[in-house]
């Protein structure tokens, strides 16, 4: 396959929405004001989480809407929707008209389910089986797909899988992009996970804990994705990193580790086992975030690891950014 390290890697972050719920502050003027500095500081991307009831928060497909309005160049994306809590036609025209206000700009970040209790019972509050949520993610997929080519496509009105049978399809709104915005899976570097991104996605969007096992994962989904005839270029490998930049790099361990416990229940020197986390200064977390380049990744989401994402965004915009742009080259 042609070597993907040739373009331009593209930084994003996410949008503090969990971080509301931990501090019970629930202002959305916030969420705009972060949404106008990010762009305004010149990232690519600006994303948001799912959770009903696991850990909750704002409704992600509404606070895009938002974020869609006061913004103009940022990619806006999911990272990542559970698909399973919203009915899949409905699910597929709320997309639509998401697609439409952001002009295109949407990318979807899809996850199945983290096999945790609370989010069993979060599926079971949406009346949802949790069993066999990964192969009711990729029949979700195909049917927001069908939908939302049904216009264009002769005989693609009409959808039968296991999900069910919908007809009429081509009487939705279309989205801003034809054929709709891409979808990229969440997931881990499991065999399993690495064939439906290799098969079924758009984008592949792991947390992995370190580069090694990136690039190993990386090198299977290209192989798989040629096999199956796909484009060089048809995935893009994602990365989903949590940072704290501080000089005093036991600061910012605490600090995250602080952030990791209120969100997880669990220390960081658990969670860091399964996820990828970055601290210390700004050269550091370079350094670090260049190693996943080097393996392969081409869009880095980054979660700040911090109660107060304000300060943290300029940090990573003035100081991490510039830190990370030499190196980058060095990869290529």
């Amino acid at each position: 396959m042609t070597d993907d390290r040739t373009r331009r890697p593209e930084i994003g972050v996410l949008l503090p929405t969990r971080e509301m719920a931990m501090t019970g502050d629930y202002s959305t003027k916030p969420l705009l004001a972060f949404a106008r500095q990010a762009e305004e500081y010149g990232f690519d991307s600006l994303w948001t989480g799912d959770s009903l009831l696991a850990r909750p928060r704002l409704d992600p497909l509404i606070v895009l809407a938002a974020m869609a309005a006061t913004t103009s160049s940022l990619t806006l994306g999911t990272a990542a929707l559970t698909a399973a809590l919203r009915p899949p036609l409905v699910g597929a025209n709320m997309i639509a008209a998401l697609d439409r206000i952001c002009d295109g700009r949407l990318e979807l970040g899809l996850g199945a389910g983290f096999p945790i209790p609370e989010t069993e019972e979060e599926f079971a509050a949406a009346g949802v089986p949790f069993a066999g949520r990964a192969a009711r993610l990729d029949d979700t997929v195909a049917l927001w797909r069908q939908a939302w080519r049904s216009r264009d496509e002769p005989g693609a009105a009409d959808f039968d899988g296991r999900l069910g049978q919908w007809k009429a399809l081509d009487r939705l709104p279309p989205p801003a992009r034809p054929g709709g915005p891409r979808l990229w899976l969440a997931g881990s570097d499991t065999p399993a996970v690495t064939a439906r991104v290799a098969r079924h996605y758009d984008g592949w969007l792991p947390f992995l804990p370190s580069a090694e096992a990136y690039a190993a994962a990386w090198h299977r989904i290209e192989d798989l994705a040629a096999e199956h005839g796909r484009r060089p270029d048809a995935i893009t490998p994602g990365l989903y990193a949590t940072v704290n930049i501080n000089p005093d790099r036991s600061r910012a361990r605490r600090e995250l580790d602080t952030y990791v416990q209120g969100y997880y229940g669990r220390p960081l020197a658990a969670i860091e086992t399964i996820q990828a986390y970055g601290y210390g200064s700004a050269e550091e977390c370079a350094r670090w975030l260049a190693g996943y380049l080097e393996a392969g990744a081409r869009h880095i989401v980054l979660r700040i690891g911090s109660l107060h994402p304000g300060p943290q965004l300029k940090k990573i915009a003035q100081e991490l950014l510039p830190a990370l742009r030499p190196l980058v080259k060095e990869t290529k």
